[in-house]
């Protein structure tokens, strides 16, 4: 069975950290490419962080570069989102997501929100 199961979303104040994790099983995470989206309510989901399996070439939406950074642990099949100097405008639902497709890039992994697998999503709130 496919999974993708995210875990440590939460909520914290602005300024904090949060990091995510997403455990893949039922396929080998190491072909694809993986990435991050997050969605708010009533809007389309944003691509907010992909990282390409071909080159290793990451994207980074720009409200989260400097902030935000993926990676991934083939060995333990689970992609990371660390997530530094939080601001309100980050709260969102954040879903994992990986694509098989070689000729996908990262960015258009990300902007064209591709997925083959998606993860149930984790809600992380940055409030008071």
């Amino acid at each position: 069975q496919v999974q993708l199961v995210e875990s440590g979303g939460g909520l914290v104040q602005p300024g904090g950290s949060l990091r995510l994790s997403c455990a893949a099983s039922g396929f080998t995470l190491d072909y694809y490419n993986i990435g991050w989206l997050r969605q708010v309510p009533g809007q389309e989901r944003e691509g907010v962080s992909c990282l390409s399996r071909r080159n290793g070439s990451t994207y980074y939406a720009d409200s989260v570069k400097g902030r935000f950074t993926i990676s991934r642990d083939n060995a333990k099949a689970t992609v990371y989102l660390q997530m530094n100097s939080l601001k309100p405008e980050d709260t969102a639902v954040y879903y994992c997501a990986a694509s098989l497709n070689p000729l996908v890039t990262a960015q258009a992994m990300c902007v064209m929100r591709f997925g083959d697998y998606w993860g149930q999503g984790t809600q992380v709130t940055v409030s008071t």
